[in-house]
């Protein structure tokens, strides 16, 4: 049997404990570290668009010009995914 040490995704900490599972029944994790900004994470994410590097590239499509489909097609995930993030984001398109 292996075990691999989970960190944090903010601060790389180990101090780190299970914390449930979440409605798709994936574990939930809960970092101990009392200076870190994120308290409960989930490594595993059963849809694309909860992953931090897809919410990277919609602001990154978003400033380049690119459409709300058009990112969702590229991406493969929901037009309605890219609105929440960007929305989440205050994305300035008017610069």
């Amino acid at each position: 049997m292996v075990l691999e040490p989970v960190q944090c995704p903010d601060c790389q900490s180990v101090d780190v404990v299970k914390h449930g599972r979440s409605a798709a029944g994936k574990q939930r994790y809960c970092c101990r570290n009392l200076e870190c900004s994120r308290r409960s994470f989930i490594l595993n994410f059963s849809y694309r668009g909860r992953l931090p590097e897809v919410k990277a590239q919609i602001s990154d499509m978003a400033i380049n010009g690119s459409g709300i489909r058009d990112t969702a097609r590229v991406l493969k995930i929901s037009p309605t995914t890219v609105i929440e993030t960007l929305k989440k984001s205050q994305v300035n398109l008017n610069k």
